[in-house]
């Protein structure tokens, strides 16, 4: 009992190694705008050979972007527990490969856009700009300086197909997420 708990804890302290490698911010911003945060970011993404290969023979990999609100702490608390601990609001990047064509395909809800290289289509997801998060309203009253939020990219792994989940559980190639990361307020209430 005792050598499969110094093994989980290995495996997490290693998949939190490759976690943090795999994507990082390269911006991170909000803006107090009638009581919502408007939210830009920038990641960028080192996609692993297995991954690579995994796109290109046809499965789509889907990325989340979330965002959570950290402070005012009354009304992040009150939105964790509204929402069970889930992040406040998320955004998801589907990219896939288009064989026929030779070209990434990276779709936002109902947009998509396609790109001649995979550097494009990865510098496309978690790229975003002015995305409004939380109901309108819930921020009013307060000023830039008492709001606070953080944002992260991850690799949704319950949207790959069933046996590249299995695959997924066991290794680092396909843990990949960005830390969470901690918006810059710009000013204007």
């Amino acid at each position: 009992m005792r050598n499969v708990s110094w093994l989980v804890c290995l495996l997490v302290c290693l998949s939190h190694f490759a976690w943090a490698d795999s994507i990082s911010a390269r911006r991170a911003e909000a803006e107090l705008v009638d009581g919502q945060l408007a939210i830009s970011t920038r990641f960028g993404i080192k996609l692993p050979p297995g991954l690579s290969e995994a796109l290109t023979q046809g499965v789509p990999l889907t990325f989340r972007l979330e965002f959570e609100l950290t402070r005012p702490r009354t009304t992040a608390y009150y939105l964790n527990l509204s929402q069970w601990f889930a992040p406040h609001a998320s955004i998801i990047f589907k990219l896939s490969y288009q064989p026929l064509t030779d070209r990434y395909r990276v779709t936002i809800g109902s947009f998509s856009n396609y790109y001649a290289s995979l550097n494009d289509a990865m510098r496309a997801i978690g790229a975003i700009q002015s995305w409004r998060v939380l109901n309108a309203g819930t921020l009013s009253g307060d000023t830039p300086d008492q709001v606070a939020g953080r944002v992260r990219l991850v690799l949704d792994i319950s949207e790959l197909p069933k046996p590249f989940q299995l695959n997924a559980l066991g290794s680092a190639d396909w843990t990949l997420g960005s830390n969470w990361v901690a918006l810059d307020m710009k000013g204007r209430s």
